[in-house]
């Protein structure tokens, strides 16, 4: 089990084993129960985890989704990309990790491509189901899906055909530039039908969100022991 640190003026969730590691940008849940999961889990796999909180303290377990989303609407882009540089180095030079990649969702998917677009010390990106909509709402500063272009590290990005968030011809562009880069494989998840977050387990109740979160944790995990080995 994991442990809440300070870096900082921020605190973290960490569980750590080792010294490769995945710096985890969670979705609207913010550092909920499941995203506190998934860093257990990955650190069961030999992968020191380091959870970003985006709304200090606030998530799924204690708050509505409608007033997280309202904090969402509120969230300053550099200021979010300071913090998460900040736990990058934190997993570096106070962890001594040799590698380190980034993944997140939704949200946490958007910080992924920006963040691996500025800091080449990341080892990976993995981004399901990525919030990187053409027509960006007031509180995208940056386009992440332009800024995707300057990764250098592996990608994987997992989106679902029914993401009512992203069209499909939004991804059709963030395949073109992330397979126009010259350094960097891409891989690419594709689920016909499924919604976006369909990685929230809230809504596995849909049978199609869950066979396809059921069908690309594994790869993803198997992507992430490789990246950072």
């Amino acid at each position: 089990m994991g442990v809440t640190v300070a870096v900082g003026e921020q605190d973290a969730y960490l569980a750590r084993v080792g010294r490769v590691g995945m710096l985890l940008l969670p979705m609207i849940t913010g550092i909920g129960e499941q995203v506190r999961a998934w860093a257990d889990e990955l650190a069961g796999e030999g992968i020191t985890a380091l959870a970003w909180d985006p709304f200090k303290g606030l998530s799924t377990d204690n708050t509505s989704r409608q007033e997280l989303s309202g904090l969402l609407r509120q969230m300053d882009d550099d200021t979010a990309l300071a913090e998460q540089s900040a736990l990058l180095d934190y997993l570096f030079d106070e962890l001594g990790c040799s590698k380190v990649g980034v993944i997140g969702w939704c949200l946490g998917g958007r910080f992924a491509f920006l963040l691996g677009a500025r800091d080449q010390r990341v080892a990976n990106v993995v981004a399901f189901h990525p919030t990187v909509p053409s027509d960006r709402p007031p509180h995208h500063k940056y386009d992440a899906m332009a800024e995707a272009a300057g990764i250098t590290a592996p990608v994987l990005v997992s989106y679902p055909s029914a993401d009512t968030a992203v069209p499909n011809s939004d991804f059709e562009t963030l395949q073109t530039v992330l397979q126009a880069r010259t350094a960097g494989a891409t891989f690419t998840q594709y689920f016909p039908g499924a919604d976006h977050g369909f990685s929230d387990k809230s809504r596995h109740d849909k049978e199609v969100n869950a066979d396809a979160f059921r069908l690309a944790w594994p790869q993803a995990l198997a992507f992430m022991k490789a990246t950072v080995a």
